[in-house]
């Protein structure tokens, strides 16, 4: 699961291709160890993208979807009027420039000359309206919503300029214009969008690539826009193969069938440098990524809605034992939902101590006790047992559950486990509010606004707060911190949030974990960044000589 700013994440777009999509010959990748010498690694059309994901997409309408693959595929499609560049700073995406008011109501944006949509329609300020008016509709189910029920008035001063007026000040308004991804108006007028094939089939782009062929739960294909507005798109398709299991994903990278992937821990430390073809072929990234994992409650839901059985549980789990045994040392202990090292960090906190003894003296003090024979806490005659729900073929979450279910079960707690595949997951579970407790992460903007999350409005179906957390506190904090411009009293007000969240244990924050991408070394014009490497892969290439063959529009 990802916040608010899914749309515009800075992970890696991670697209992915099928095995029937291509030829045993297509699939011979060239040894780049050795064609490196023979080649101009310079710019070229042509040549494609394979990677792996875990998870299918679900819904291509981005205000609507929820999952990080779709924004993933979305996110080609469909632009914002602004993004984040490789440092972590807003610059124009659609719009060319913007001016905020002196008065911090309202922001004029105005637009790049010459836009068009890939069926020929100018793209005009009409489609910002438009969208804008589309996700503050009462019958438009997203989790966004609230960020832009706070604009009062927006209105269309020219074919390429865009005002909003905000009824208060509101300091995420900027970022919020790099999450809402526009629609063409032409398209989507007159539409439902919460049931249209349009989720599945869009039918223009503004973005680097169409989407050509998506097989459910097989591939999603997208081919290179060529008269894409901000340059040139060298890579003429992308492919994302959907392999659930991440030994299959290594088995296929091995194999030379796929380009990119996300590694393992297991993958990265062990099995790659064992394995002579991918240390020639392939180059291996890591840097700390911009989520974290986490185990959390339904706190409508016994014991959950029990303080004391969820402060022992989060005594009873060590956290340590987790970095060490599932990622292996690749990661970071946390105790709130921010990046560690980013200044939003509640520093005062720290993660609560692994305390056998402490958990069980809060658990005996909510009235779980074990009486003799038993192997299980009991209370009024029924057992201390929950389901761990989490998608299936995630093996940090799955082996973070297994290892939760065997910690507990030394204090006497039953834990079961179910691997759910990612759409029915979301779908049948998360967004029906339908279990016991979670292990999921959360992929956060740099923009420190969590509003989406943690506010207590924000309940509703498809809406992100499916915890139903609801503290009065830590809503005045959210509140606040957005009617104010000053860094240090958004720092103060976001510092109460943390503090809040820490002592109700909503969840128990695990760890964050490194990114581990995996990408062939013929793909070119990747770069580190504080960003991570994805936020300029429409600009990635492959060599002309290494291309398997061109597939240019």
């Amino acid at each position: 699961m990802d916040c608010r700013s899914l749309s515009t994440q800075l992970v890696a777009a991670f697209l992915l291709l099928s095995l029937t999509a291509c030829s045993s010959e297509e699939t011979n990748i060239p040894d780049t160890s050795l064609a490196k010498a023979q080649i101009s690694y310079t710019p070229a059309h042509g040549g494609r993208l394979i990677n792996a994901s875990i998870g299918d997409a679900t819904n291509l309408i981005p205000m609507i979807a929820g999952d990080a693959t779709s924004h993933e595929v979305a996110g080609q499609l469909y632009l914002s009027l602004l993004k984040y560049d490789k440092s972590l700073n807003l610059v124009g995406e659609l719009a060319e420039s913007w001016v905020v008011s002196e008065d911090k109501l309202s922001i004029i944006f105005t637009l790049k000359p010459n836009l068009t949509w890939s069926d020929g329609k100018t793209f005009t300020a009409n489609d910002c309206l438009f969208t804008l008016h589309l996700i503050q509709d009462e019958d438009t189910q997203s989790a966004y919503k609230s960020d832009y029920m706070k604009i009062k008035h927006a209105q269309v001063i020219n074919d390429r300029t865009f005002k909003v007026n905000y009824s208060e000040i509101f300091s995420p308004a900027l970022a919020t214009w790099a999450s809402l991804a526009i629609l063409p108006k032409h398209v989507f007028e007159g539409v439902n969008i919460m049931d249209t094939d349009l989720s599945r089939h869009p039918k223009a782009s503004i973005g680097p690539y169409f989407l050509k062929d998506w097989q459910t739960q097989q591939n999603i294909t997208m081919v290179a826009n060529p008269n894409y507005f901000d340059g040139d798109v060298w890579i003429d398709q992308r492919i994302t193969r959907i392999i659930p299991d991440p030994a299959t994903q290594f088995l296929e990278l091995s194999a030379g069938k796929i380009d990119m992937a996300n590694l393992t821990p297991t993958q990265y430390t062990r099995l790659f440098d064992n394995n002579q073809r991918l240390k020639n072929e392939y180059q291996r990234y890591q840097y700390l990524g911009s989520g974290y994992t986490y185990l959390g409650f339904n706190l409508k839901r016994a014991p959950f809605d029990d303080i004391h059985v969820r402060q022992a549980l989060a005594y009873a789990i060590d956290r340590q034992e987790l970095v060490e045994g599932v990622l292996l040392g690749l990661g970071e202990i946390i105790a709130s939902p921010y990046k560690p090292g980013t200044r939003w960090v509640n520093k005062t906190l720290s993660p609560r101590d692994f305390n056998i003894q402490k958990a069980q003296q809060l658990l005996a003090q909510a009235g779980w006790k074990k009486e003799a024979g038993q192997a299980f806490i009991s209370k009024s005659g029924k057992n201390l047992s929950f389901t761990i729900l989490t998608n299936n073929g995630n093996k940090k979450r799955s082996d973070t559950a297994t290892i939760i279910q065997q910690r507990l079960k030394s204090i006497g707690i039953q834990v079961n486990i179910r691997l759910v595949e990612w759409s029915a997951f979301i779908e049948s579970f998360i967004n029906k509010r339908d279990f016991d407790a979670v292990i999921l992460g959360w992929s956060l903007s740099p923009d420190p606004d969590q509003y989406s999350i943690w506010h207590s409005s924000q309940m509703g179906e498809r809406q992100f707060n499916f915890l139903s957390y609801n503290n009065a506190k830590v809503d005045e904090a959210l509140e606040q911190a957005r009617l104010t411009f000053d860094l240090n009293q958004q720092k103060q007000w976001y510092d109460i949030m943390q503090q809040e969240i820490y002592n109700d244990v909503p969840l128990v924050f695990l760890y964050a974990g490194y990114a581990l991408p995996a990408i062939h070394k013929r793909i070119q014009g990747i770069e580190v960044a504080p960003a991570g490497i994805g936020y300029n892969s429409e600009e990635w290439f492959v060599p002309k000589a290494l291309q398997l063959r061109s597939m240019r529009p």
